[in-house]
């Protein structure tokens, strides 16, 4: 059935929509995903694209993506299970607006700016017996009894508050800046129990040492009696404070020489570990910014920026046992972590040394260890057992290599290692939930150590066991809320397609509770009984749904635009490419042209866009985050382009070898399946593999470098939008995990930075950055066009963003640089 497309009129929320006729559904779309599992390879498997009578437009999908729909975003149980709460904003509004929807389906209710502070909070603290939350709001400290509903302000002050705990006996715990304190249940004093400051602890009153000091002492009464005075003082007031219950706790000090980055306190009330980092380790290099050319003011701003891998030198942590009972500290030590002193990086120093004609002696040695920093989890790297007597830690090497989790001896201050995952390549920063199940020597954990994360558990002193297994990717654990089950995300049946699982503790059942065909994120409810969901297919935007557990899935919010969702827009078929270098399959998207046949005599262009962040899945059955690129890809297919979006090896979703492939040569393998992509193309979908053009953004830029650079015959043109040029210049925390440090590996970089290879340039580059980007940096962009310049390559082009920051916020400014794209592509490609 043709579709139509009629313009209204604009609002001030979106500069133009799109409405149509007739509607591809969820439900379709969901059944089509079905049907495409088995995701054969052949043309048989590719359904031609729906027809439209009228064009999309550059103007049109470029806007102000409101005319979308403003969607869900942040969606959370409330404290009772009966609703849900939310925000949506606005593009580029600097402010959220908030929302409470009963999950019966009626409509949802906007807040009022005075009922946020007693509105349900997503993140909070429970007492033992889930009567009472704890929680933080705007800073202050707020308590809620679960039965009443009452809210009680705990706090009003303008210091923020940075955490907060209930402890065994029902007393509120919170901690603020470096000082911890307890608010006593039975008469609400506020007492401070841990006061840490980091300098050098006072001498206090000292005996004369020096023969000039003890005379003067000897000689002069005056001199003496002061002395005798100010120590008979301090005595009294040490006195004071251990006989006085009054008197808050004595200070720790512990040095001048470091900060606090962490501290957690026992259940208990007993113990704080603090982890402690030399002070003059900086985020940002001292001497580097970020000018802003079009300041406030009219002048030049020069912006902080951060470090690049090449000048960061990580010290790593260490970490600090207090006692607040017996006000004794113990220094951690980490020589009962399993292989914590060995050269992990041996082979690679050894294969460098030799490029430079010299030879490597290895040597073990203690290795910088800091808690694990996994980039989207919430929970603490510090995991106390519910009494308080038990703690674990996860630490992971600076060098990226090991991961541990440990439990901590407290009476001597030593780790006892429970689990250690270590990868050649590197350890992922992410899959690393972890904790302990409820009055038991127990902990679940997540682990890569077989090519795919699966979940653990493990008693103290014991082997692991398995509680999943497979080749698919375990994410987004949950303990329920009786410790029966644990839920998780998998994606089981294809790799890109989502669903919510759930193991039995006791017995190792594995049970499947949700059947959507796209991808998902879930929450449980705080009782166990129902999912939220928020989910997506591959035309249809993330809305949410409530799904209970065996029940039927219903559908809460409709946020998605009628002229969005009415749109005929083509579903991109996923597909398999066959690895011509032994790599398995590659997963992508293929969009088809209109009005697609594979007896066409004209053999069709085409473009691959190359996904950004590297570690990044976009091959999938949900809505792509990529949601502007998809609308051109559908733009581009209307105009007679084939478009493929290919998960490239490094990508997300597929296991760990598959991630690890482009250890020491980022653009290697991943231009490897790009190559793979277009001879499937011009084999299976009738294009002209003469006629192939790339782009992509961030990661995608550099990848669309490295093409271009190493296979000149590949792609005809390219675009590097906001692009990784040298991996020397990016930061510390993503680079040295895929290509270790300069000083160590400069081979890898060498090996991987797209400078190093401009002189392969031969077919038309657009080059396109932000001037704002503190991500990659505009220098990168400047330093190789100058490169180019040099190599006396006339071949390319530029186009700066003087407000843009990595991810264009201005409509005007994703309009200008998609021009241009697609104008590259109708010069070069038709």
């Amino acid at each position: 059935m043709k579709s139509v497309i009629r313009h209204v009129g604009f609002s001030a929320l979106s500069l133009a929509v799109l409405a149509g006729c007739s509607a591809t559904n969820g439900s379709s779309e969901s059944a089509q995903a079905t049907n495409q599992v088995a995701n054969q390879t052949t043309l048989v498997a590719l359904s031609a694209p729906p027809q439209v009578d009228q064009a999309l437009t550059l103007n049109q999908i470029m806007a102000n993506p409101d005319w979308m729909g403003l969607l869900a975003k942040g969606a959370y149980w409330s404290d009772d299970g009966q609703s849900i709460y939310f925000a949506r904003q606005a593009h580029g509004a600097p402010t959220k607006t908030y929302y409470q929807q009963s999950i019966e389906g009626t409509a949802a209710s906007e807040l009022a700016l005075n009922q946020l502070h007693s509105a349900d909070q997503r993140r909070g603290v429970l007492n033992n017996d889930k009567t009472r939350k704890a929680y933080i709001y705007q800073g202050n400290l707020f308590a809620k009894d679960l039965n009443s509903g009452k809210v009680v302000q705990l706090t009003r002050q303008n210091t923020a508050i940075d955490g907060v705990r209930f402890l065994n006996n029902g007393d509120i715990a919170y901690w603020q800046g470096d000082n911890i304190f307890k608010i006593h249940q039975d008469s609400g004093l506020l007492e401070e129990i841990a006061n840490i400051k980091m300098a050098a602890e006072p001498k206090g009153v000292q005996e004369p040492s020096s023969y000039i000091a003890k005379q003067q002492h000897r000689l002069i009464q005056y001199v003496a009696m002061q002395q005798d005075n100010a120590k008979a003082k301090q005595d009294y007031k040490a006195e004071l404070a251990k006989a006085d219950p009054t008197m808050s706790a004595k200070t720790w000090y512990l040095g001048d020489k470091e900060i606090v980055t962490n501290l957690s306190l026992s259940p208990n009330g007993r113990y704080v570990i603090v982890a402690l980092k030399d002070k003059s380790y900086s985020w940002r290099s001292e001497h580097d910014i970020m000018p802003n050319y079009l300041g406030k003011d009219g002048y030049v701003d020069a912006v902080p920026a951060r470090a690049r891998v090449a000048e960061d030198n990580n010290p790593g942590e260490r970490l600090v046992l207090l006692d607040l009972t017996t006000h004794s500290k113990k220094d951690i030590t980490i020589e009962g972590l399993t292989g914590f002193d060995e050269d992990v990086l041996a082979a690679v120093k050894a294969e460098n040394a030799k490029a430079k004609g010299e030879s490597y002696k290895s040597e073990k040695a203690p290795r910088n260890l800091q808690l694990m920093q996994d980039w989207g989890w919430s929970q603490s790297a510090i995991q106390w057992s519910d009494s308080g007597d038990k703690v674990a830690v996860m630490l992971e090497s600076v060098d990226n290599k090991d991961r541990w989790i440990a439990t901590v001896n407290l009476d001597k201050g030593s780790l006892i290692t429970e689990h250690r995952l270590h990868d050649d390549a590197w350890i992922n920063y992410t899959f690393n939930q972890y904790g302990w199940l409820p009055n038991s020597d127990s902990i679940y954990y997540l682990s890569e150590e077989t090519g795919f994360s699966q979940l653990y558990l493990k008693q103290q002193g014991e082997k692991p066991q398995a509680l999943t297994q497979g080749k698919f990717v375990v994410s987004d654990v949950t303990l329920g809320p009786k410790a029966q089950f644990i839920y998780y995300k998998a994606n089981k049946t294809h790799p890109g397609i989502d669903n919510v699982y759930r193991v039995e503790i006791a017995t190792g059942k594995d049970e499947q509770l949700t059947q959507w065909q796209g991808q998902l994120n879930y929450t449980l409810s705080p009782d166990g009984s129902a999912l939220l969901l928020n989910a997506s297919t591959r035309i249809q935007p993330a809305e949410l749904f409530v799904q209970p557990i065996g029940g039927e899935l219903k559908q809460l919010t409709n946020y998605t635009s009628d002229a969005f969702k009415n749109y005929a827009w083509q579903a991109p078929e996923v597909i398999a490419v066959p690895s011509s270098h032994g790599a398995g399959e590659v997963y992508a998207r293929v969009y088809l042209p209109q009005g697609y046949s594979k007896d066409n005599a004209d053999k069709y262009p085409a473009v691959i866009f190359n996904h950004g962040a590297g570690y990044l899945q976009n091959a999938h059955y949900g809505f792509s985050g990529y949601f502007r690129e998809f609308m051109f890809h559908n733009l581009l297919a209307q105009q007679g382009y084939v478009v493929m979006d290919m998960d490239f090896r490094g990508s997300k979703g597929y296991g760990r070898d598959w991630r690890t492939a482009v250890y020491r040569q980022m653009g290697t393998p991943e231009v490897q399946d790009l190559k793979d992509g277009v001879n499937w193309m011009a084999a299976n979908v009738n294009v002209d593999a003469g006629k192939v053009g790339t782009y992509g953004g961030s990661y995608g830029g550099f990848l669309t470098f490295m093409a271009l650079f190493n296979e000149p015959e590949l792609f005809q043109a390219g675009a590097a939008l906001r692009p990784v040029t040298d991996w020397a210049h990016y930061n510390a925390p993503y680079t040295s995990n895929i290509l270790n440090t300069p000083d160590v590996d400069p081979i890898a970089y060498e090996r991987s930075s797209p400078i190093e290879h401009a002189d392969g340039l031969q077919k038309p580059l657009l080059i396109m950055s932000g001037v704002l980007d503190d991500n990659v940096f505009f220098q990168d962009s400047v330093r190789l066009v100058q490169r180019l310049i040099e190599l006396e390559k006339p071949m390319f082009e530029t186009a700066i963003y003087p407000v843009e920051p990595h991810g264009f916020r201005q409509p005007s400014s994703w309009l200008d640089e998609y021009r241009r794209i697609h104008k590259l592509f109708e010069q070069e490609l038709k």
